[in-house]
């Protein structure tokens, strides 16, 4: 990874996971604060378009976006995940008071996102799949369409099951504790967790 010194880079926002990855993966390689600025951009979406009009220098990119960015000519610098091997990206939340009271309605909600991953992950419905997301990213090929499906129910893609990745819950919070404000030392994955309403939808 080379990021030379008084580079602008653009995260979401500067209280997020992804951007204490970027903070992260930067000290990493030698840089801290104050060797770089850092810019908040908004989503992925959003940053994508920022670094195509050059306004910033590099920025934090999901699949699709990334195969996006190199087929237009960007570098690809480093992946997070072969960085730390394990970290839990997005995920579907609410507080535990919102679960006592609406257990059907999340446990429901769970298996209608379970079943959207069967399709996704069946073979047969690939063509449809790529036609989707080049519907809603109308700027990309088919190819690319084809290459960001594959990424996507790949290993490192979504989790087929929707299953959390507590060793990734484990990065996410130690990352936390060393970026995130006011510092707080965050240890206990299952803290954060409750599976017994994955585990109705699963039984059922």
């Amino acid at each position: 990874m080379r990021i030379s010194k008084g580079r602008t880079l653009s995260v979401d926002a500067m209280t997020t996971g992804y951007a204490f990855v970027l903070l992260d993966m930067l000290r990493r390689h030698g840089l801290n604060p104050g060797d770089y600025r850092v810019e908040k951009a908004g989503g992925v979406l959003a940053r994508w378009q920022a670094l195509q009009a050059h306004q910033h220098d590099g920025t934090m990119l999901l699949t699709p976006f990334d195969l996006l960015a190199k087929a237009a000519g960007f570098n690809v610098l480093e992946y997070a995940i072969d960085v730390y091997g394990h970290y839990q990206g997005p995920v579907g939340a609410t507080r535990r008071a919102y679960g006592r009271d609406h257990r059907m309605a999340l446990i429901g909600y769970i298996r209608g996102y379970l079943a959207g991953l069967g399709w996704l992950f069946d073979p047969g419905n690939a063509e449809a799949a790529a036609a989707l997301l080049r519907k809603n990213l109308p700027q990309m090929s088919p190819s690319l369409a084809q290459q960001s499906y594959s990424a996507l129910v790949s290993p490192t893609g979504f989790a087929s099951r929707a299953q959390i990745d507590l060793a990734g819950i484990r990065t996410v919070l130690e990352l936390r504790s060393r970026y995130g404000e006011p510092r707080r030392v965050l240890a206990d994955p299952a803290k954060y967790y409750d599976p017994q309403y994955y585990q109705a939808a699963l039984s059922n």
